[in-house]
């Protein structure tokens, strides 16, 4: 509580600076903080400040584009008359359904602006709005009815999210953090600052915890790292819900080479599908050809961001290790990107369509799978999305179906997004007739390229009369065997040979 205090003070002194703040002045504050604390303490808590300060201004910017966005379609649409329909060709947009609408979004423009104003002026001046601990939180203090919380409940939760007990790494330190030090047995350290001293009760101004800390999850690899002295940062924080302590060790990894695309489809590719609620993962070979069965892995995004983090960590931890199983070294999946199609003027009134658009963990799961799969040495493959749902579907799905197996539009779809991947067409050939199929009902190649030895092609026309075609009173030879089209044999009309070579190989 003594360092969240410091931390808001300096929270406050840079939001202060604005746009006036420089190594000088970063300077300054920490030696003011090293007085109370200690030169590490201070080091930590101005960088936090600062990265604080940072996220703040990239939200900022981030909202200003929404909002420039936003304007500048509402105004497309108010320029066009009611009821007008789009024309992409021209590149107009539809006009509103009726005039209580049109008066509706008229007034949002303007309170849209006046947002954009304000922002700007904050932008241009350099100020930024922060709530140490949150403004979700901050907000719930004035609804505690309503939240089930009394008074001393919500100052016990307000109190433990302000603590500041976090240090960044040094590497060549024993074990890789002289702040907040933990040993290979567990025993957890920490370097009291300059005015809690007293209350020490090691040597050298630490503090022992009787408690001690496990890493259940790559703990071999922590493990590696402070035994040789690298850097580990900690982060110690109180779960007042659940009454325990975490500790939170973070370092930065080395960075993984990126394979060549040959190199990481070689062995095929896992492709995935991605939805509200699940990952549909099917697998390919080399050759575009499903293999095995299609996996489902579920996650629910209901509840809070820590849980909904948690769903996706565990879902595509599931698609990594069974992408492990399958021997394939390469992930596809659609190169989704839903930020310029939430919106109600993109979609309309179709509320369930943005709902479910909106709840699609694009950004997030992206982001996290390139991680997750850069530690295991899997590579991801991003793909174009357009019609991977619905050629997959026309293509993929009736012919992937059997008695035992019901093959949903997702997994035809995430067969659409491996062939893609390999570079194999989606769309396949277009079945011909049961009886046009390879001399009379043989077999026909479906997923054969252009370029394949021995594909089948088109049989060639043959010259003069056929058997059952032939009206009656013609062709004299119609009916003979000796007048069929054979290696030798002229025909009525024109001489055709055989190619020596069958046309099924």
């Amino acid at each position: 509580m003594f360092l969240g205090s410091l931390a808001a003070g300096d929270l406050a002194v840079r939001c202060g600076q604005a746009l006036k703040h420089d190594a000088a002045s970063w300077a300054v504050r920490k030696r003011q903080l090293s007085r109370a604390s200690s030169a590490r303490w201070a080091g930590s808590i101005t960088k936090a400040t600062h990265d604080q300060w940072a996220l703040a201004r990239r939200g900022q910017a981030a909202e200003m584009g929404w909002l420039r966005g936003q304007i500048t379609r509402i105004e497309a649409r108010l320029a066009r008359p009611l009821g007008a329909k789009a024309d992409k060709r021209a590149g107009l947009v539809r006009g509103y359904g009726s005039r209580a609408e049109w008066h509706a979004k008229s007034r949002r423009l303007y309170v849209l602006k006046d947002r954009l104003a304000r922002l700007e002026a904050d932008w241009a001046a350099g100020r930024v709005h922060v709530v140490r601990g949150g403004k979700q939180l901050a907000r719930l203090r004035h609804h505690l009815d309503e939240a089930g919380l009394d008074e001393l409940a919500w100052w016990e939760r307000w109190r433990s999210v302000r603590m500041f007990l976090a240090a960044d790494g040094e590497s060549g330190k024993r074990f890789g953090n002289e702040t907040i030090r933990i040993t290979d047995t567990g025993q957890i350290s920490i370097r009291l600052p300059a005015t809690l001293t007293h209350l020490a009760n090691a040597p050298h101004g630490r503090y022992v915890l009787e408690a001690s800390a496990t890493f259940k999850h790559r703990g071999e690899e922590w493990a590696d790292r402070i035994t040789e002295n690298r850097a580990v940062a900690y982060r110690i924080h109180h779960d007042v819900l659940r009454g325990r302590w975490y500790v939170t060790a973070s370092w930065q990894r080395t960075p993984v080479p990126v394979l060549p695309l040959e190199a990481a489809l070689a062995r095929g590719v896992v492709a995935v599908d991605m939805n509200d609620d699940h990952l549909a993962a099917w697998q390919l070979d080399v050759h575009g050809n499903p293999v095995g069965e299609p996996r489902r892995f579920f996650y629910d995004l209901s509840g809070n961001t820590a849980h909904r983090d948690a769903q996706i960590r565990h879902a595509l931890t599931r698609l990594l290790h069974h992408t492990h199983r399958c021997g394939a070294a390469a992930i596809a999946i659609e190169d989704l990107d839903f930020t310029d199609g939430k919106s109600r003027e993109k979609h309309g009134r179709n509320k369930r369509f943005r709902r479910l658009i909106s709840r699609f963990p694009t950004a997030k799961l992206k982001a996290r799978l390139a991680a997750m799969a850069a530690e295991q040495g899997v590579a991801v493959v991003a793909v174009d999305p357009a019609y991977t749902s619905r050629w997959g579907a026309q293509h993929w799905q009736q012919p992937l179906t059997t008695t035992t197996r019901k093959t949903s539009r997702h997994d035809a779809a995430a067969v659409a997004i491996g062939r893609r991947a390999l570079g194999h067409p989606i769309r396949r050939r277009t079945t011909p007739p049961r009886t046009h199929q390879s001399d009379g009902y043989g077999h026909r190649t479906a997923q054969a390229g252009p370029g394949a030895p021995g594909r089948e092609g088109p049989r060639p026309r043959i010259p003069g009369p056929r058997t059952r075609c032939v009206p009656p009173g013609r062709g004299a030879k119609a009916g003979g065997q000796r007048a069929q089209h054979r290696s030798g044999h002229a025909a009525e009309q024109q001489s055709w040979h055989q190619d020596s070579l069958p046309l099924s190989l």
